[in-house]
C-alpha cells in the first residue's frame, strides 16, 4: 500500500508543473503515514542518481538554494546525510562538503512537508549531467591542516581589520604560505616515483554580478597554476589543478571577494554621503574593475613567484593541468563582460583592487 501511494503521488506530481497536481500528490502522501519510509528511500535513490550524473553535495545545495527555499535546502541536506551509509567511499573534499551541510528541517505539518519533498524531488529528477570530477590522486597522507589553518586565520584577520596596512601584511603573508605550500608539493612531485595527477573542484559564482566574479576567480586560478571554466546557467566555475593549488584558489578567491564586497559597501556609503545615488551599474563596474586590476597584480606577482630552478617542474604541471582541462571540456567559448559603464564605479573598483592584498612575494626555490 505504501509503495502504491508513493507511485501514485510521483505519477501525479513529479512530471507535471501544475500546482493542482502537486497538491493532489501531497494530499496522498500526507494521508498515508506508512508511506514515509518508502518516500525517504526513494529520495536517497534520487540523490544517488544525481551523484552518478556528476553532481556533488555543494553543487546540489547551491542549486536547491537558488531554485527553491530554505526548507528544501534542509530537506536535501537531510537526504544527503542519510544517503552516506549507502554510498561508496569518497574523497576528503566530498566529505568536507557533507560536514558543512545545513542543520535539521524545521517542524512542519504533513501536507506542507510532503509538498516540499515533492518539489525537491522534482528538481533533483531534472538536474542534467555534469562533467564528473575526480579528486586529485593523493600520493601520501602527509599532514597539511596546520598550514591551511594558518592561511585561513591570516585571511580572516585581513578581511576583518579596519587598517589597510595590517590587512596588506596579513594577506601578503597568507599568499606567501600558499605559494610555499604549492612549491613544496611541486618539488615532492618531481622527486616522487609516481607523480600526482590534477583534479578539479567547483566553486560557486553566485548572482548578482556573476560575470565580474567569474573574471576574478579566473584571475586567481591562473595565478595559482590552475584553469577555470565558468558555467553561467548553474552558477559555478570548475577549477582544474593540483590539490594544493585548488585549495589556494578557494581560499584566495573567497578572501578577495569578501574584501571587494567590503570595499564596495564603503565606496557606496561615501558616494551617498556626497549626494550621489549608487546604482546596479556602479556595483557592476566596481567589481569588474576590481577583478581586472587584481588580475593584473596577480600576473605581475606570478612572474617573480619562484626561482628559475622550479620553472621546469611547474611547466610540467601546467601541461598536465591543460591536458586534464581539455579532456573535461573539449569545447569552451569566451564571453564579453557586460554592463561596465559607470566611470565612478570603475575608478573606485580599481582603487580598491590596488589596496587588496595581492602584492608580490619574495622568490621561492
Amino acid at each position: 500500500m505504501t509503495s502504491d501511494t508513493v507511485d501514485r503521488a510521483f505519477e501525479a506530481a513529479l512530471y507535471a508543473d501544475a500546482d493542482s497536481a502537486l497538491d493532489t500528490a501531497a494530499s496522498l502522501l500526507a494521508a498515508d503515514k506508512g508511506a514515509d519510509v518508502e518516500l525517504a528511500r526513494r529520495g536517497r535513490e534520487f540523490v544517488a542518481a544525481v551523484w552518478r550524473r556528476g553532481w556533488q553535495p555543494a553543487d546540489v545545495v547551491r542549486m536547491v538554494r537558488r531554485e527553491l527555499d530554505d526548507v528544501h535546502v534542509r530537506l536535501v541536506a537531510e537526504l544527503i546525510r542519510a544517503q552516506v551509509s549507502d554510498d561508496r567511499a569518497r574523497g576528503p573534499r566530498w566529505r568536507a562538503q557533507v560536514e558543512e551541510l545545513p542543520g535539521d528541517v524545521p517542524s512542519q505539518d504533513r501536507f506542507s512537508r510532503a509538498t516540499a519533498v515533492l518539489e525537491l524531488y522534482r528538481l533533483l529528477l531534472r538536474l542534467p549531467a555534469l562533467e564528473p570530477l575526480d579528486e586529485p590522486a593523493a600520493r601520501t597522507s602527509h599532514p597539511e591542516s596546520r598550514m591551511l589553518t594558518r592561511i585561513r586565520a591570516l585571511l580572516a584577520k585581513a578581511e576583518a581589520t579596519g587598517y589597510p596596512e595590517e590587512a596588506e601584511a596579513l594577506s601578503a603573508k597568507a599568499q606567501e604560505l600558499m605559494a610555499r605550500h604549492s612549491v613544496d608539493e611541486a618539488l615532492l612531485d618531481a622527486q616522487a616515483p609516481t607523480h600526482d595527477s590534477p583534479g578539479a573542484c567547483r566553486i560557486g559564482v553566485e548572482p548578482p554580478y556573476e560575470q565580474a566574479k567569474a573574471v576574478l576567480l579566473d584571475a586567481v586560478a591562473t595565478a595559482n597554476h590552475c584553469r577555470a571554466v565558468w558555467n553561467e546557467p548553474f552558477a559555478f566555475s570548475t577549477v582544474v589543478g593540483f590539490e594544493p593549488d585548488l585549495v589556494a584558489v578557494e581560499l584566495l578567491y573567497t578572501s578577495l571577494l569578501v574584501q571587494a564586497t567590503t570595499a564596495m559597501t564603503k565606496a557606496e556609503a561615501a558616494q551617498r554621503a556626497g549626494g550621489r545615488k549608487r546604482t546596479k551599474t556602479f556595483r557592476q563596474s566596481f567589481l569588474a574593475a576590481y577583478a581586472h586590476r587584481v588580475g593584473v597584480r596577480l600576473r605581475a606577482a606570478a612572474e617573480t613567484q619562484v626561482g628559475d630552478e622550479l620553472l621546469p617542474v611547474l611547466a610540467t604541471r601546467e601541461v598536465a593541468v591543460t591536458d586534464h582541462l581539455d579532456r573535461m571540456f573539449p569545447q569552451t567559448t569566451t564571453t564579453r563582460l557586460r554592463g561596465v559603464s559607470d566611470e565612478a564605479g570603475w575608478i573606485e573598483g580599481a582603487e580598491a583592487a590596488d589596496q587588496a592584498q595581492v602584492k608580490s612575494r619574495r622568490r621561492l626555490g
